[in-house]
């Protein structure tokens, strides 16, 4: 196989910026971004721009028109072989007559899944795979987990002090973190399929959990609330005909309340129960036994095929994913101030692990500062 060329990674580099564009309007498809170059000049560029729209190799090679004939075509994601929305791109690569063709990775869809490399090369096309496969790769991970696995890809978000601190002892939050960051969440919020959160924290707060302003995505509110305590006053409940409530519950909950809130606009998902020893701490609103399983939360998701879904909290409901390795990523948002407090929540709780070999411990990490914030994304 011949090797990269000098500037291969630049132009994929280039295709990936472009395929971030569509974060938010593409989903459950997966972000692709292409560009066409001719004797190192960049003559064309496309990406997959909304759901059901054109791709991306046939948008670049629109803007291209003629000049793709022994050009080279740089794509973030192997082109496609099948019917869908839209017809495959891979014929439409081909007609144009490149001499190359450069994938970032494979695509994991089993309809594809390395055929429409195999059928570039069958039509003579030099290709080559693999370049900033790593950073193909976490840009569509939603895409990913969800054909591989069934499962939405889920983001825990939280908000912290340096102390490691959400909130005072006696439970005020508001507010830790920097308008920049407050910004940036409801920016996340926009381009997410559902924002999960539990009980506890819909008492506690009674949040809107909409974005502000609205992103190209309207994500479904899910509350995961065993016993179907969410009020019907409650922010969430009150304005469940604007934008979607899910609340998730199980069997424990009174017939007449889950009536109640489906009469009041929300959906209501009963669920089996999650198992697991009663919680030490009878003050917690969700104790372990019996709490929502939220595995099978994530699956009915994935089976409505949402890619990204927002836990943004409480700390119960953060240790209880975590510990069953439901959490692709983390973001925290450090906020430069210092809280203390021996009974002041932490963005984790739970009963935590008893020695630090047993640590989650992340793959992936990236550090920016975000206003006097800092904000930490790391992969687990």
């Amino acid at each position: 196989m011949a090797a990269h060329r000098p500037d291969d990674a630049a132009f994929i580099r280039r295709a990936l910026e472009l395929a971030e564009q569509g974060r938010g309007h593409v989903e459950p498809n997966p972000m692709v971004g292409a560009v066409v170059v001719r004797q190192g000049r960049i003559v064309g560029e496309g990406f997959h721009e909304r759901f059901g729209g054109p791709h991306a190799e046939p948008n670049a090679i629109a803007a291209a028109g003629g000049a793709c004939r022994g050009a080279t075509l740089y794509v973030t994601l192997e082109p496609c072989t099948h019917q869908g929305k839209t017809p495959p791109c891979l014929p439409e690569v081909v007609a144009a007559g490149f001499a190359r063709v450069v994938v970032a990775m494979i695509d994991p869809d089993p309809r594809n899944n390395g055929r429409g490399i195999q059928q570039l090369r069958q039509a003579g096309i030099e290709v080559q795979v693999g370049l900033l496969e790593a950073e193909a790769q976490r840009l569509n991970a939603p895409f990913v987990k969800l054909t591989t696995r069934g499962l939405p890809f889920l983001t825990a978000k939280w908000a912290m002090s340096l102390d490691g601190k959400a909130a005072t002892r006696t439970g005020d939050s508001r507010w830790i973190s920097s308008e920049p960051a407050r910004k940036l969440v409801h920016t996340i919020r926009g381009q997410a399929d559902a924002i999960l959160i539990g009980i506890g924290t819909a008492l506690r707060d009674d949040p809107l959990l909409t974005a502000r302003p609205p992103g190209p995505r309207v994500p479904t509110r899910i509350v995961a609330d065993t016993q179907a305590r969410l009020p019907l006053q409650s922010r969430l409940v009150l304005s469940a005909r604007e934008a979607p409530l899910l609340v998730a519950t199980t069997d424990a909950a009174d017939p007449a309340r889950r009536a109640a809130l489906q009469a009041a606009g929300a959906e209501v998902l009963l669920l089996p129960h999650e198992r697991g020893r009663p919680s030490a701490d009878p003050a917690r609103p969700e104790p372990v036994e019996g709490r929502v399983s939220l595995k099978a939360l994530l699956q009915e998701l994935g089976r409505r095929r949402m890619t990204n879904v927002l836990l943004e909290g409480g700390g119960e409901l953060c240790a209880a994913a975590l510990a069953g390795g439901l959490v692709d990523k983390c973001l925290v948002f450090i906020a430069p101030k210092l809280i203390g407090g021996r009974h002041a929540p932490t963005p984790v709780e739970g009963d935590g692990i008893p020695t630090i070999a047993d640590a989650l411990q992340a793959t992936h990490t990236t550090l920016r500062p975000l206003g006097p914030d800092a904000l930490i994304e790391a992969w687990l």
